[in-house]
């Protein structure tokens, strides 16, 4: 099964050795996204609100680029600086995760890259989809 590289130029350029995102077969495997500004490439001010906000904008255009959609999302996972924030990015990340909401996982971590306070990844299927056996 082959790898494609996925970017997007209205996402943050790459600050490592890693793609934006990666298809292989029917999936979408995205890098995690911090709340990086991808005109400037410095880390959004203002706080948890404005970083979550930027990160799921950032996390939406590399799944655009990769042919997905919110709706296509099954598995996302959270990394947080300060699990206290959790409560203003889950407002923030209910207002994009479509129903049925992706399976998720949130951890708090010692620290993240550019001293982000937020980071999400997210999987994606793009191939069909059919209902769960009952």
């Amino acid at each position: 099964m082959s790898k494609i590289a996925i970017s997007s130029s209205n996402a943050p350029a790459a600050i490592g050795a890693y793609s934006q995102a990666v298809r292989v077969g029917d999936f979408l495997f995205t890098s995690g996204q911090i709340a990086l500004s991808p005109a400037t490439g410095e880390l959004v001010k203002g706080g948890i609100e404005a970083e979550t906000r930027l990160v799921l904008k950032n996390l939406t255009e590399v799944l655009s680029a990769g042919g997905a959609t919110w709706a296509d999302v099954a598995k996302t996972t959270i990394f947080l600086a300060d699990l206290a924030d959790v409560t203003i990015v889950n407002r923030l990340y209910g207002e994009v995760a479509v129903t049925p909401a992706p399976a998720r996982s949130t951890v708090q971590v010692a620290a993240l890259p550019r001293g982000a306070r937020v980071e999400i990844e997210a999987v994606a299927y793009l191939g069909k989809t059919s209902a769960p056996a009952t």
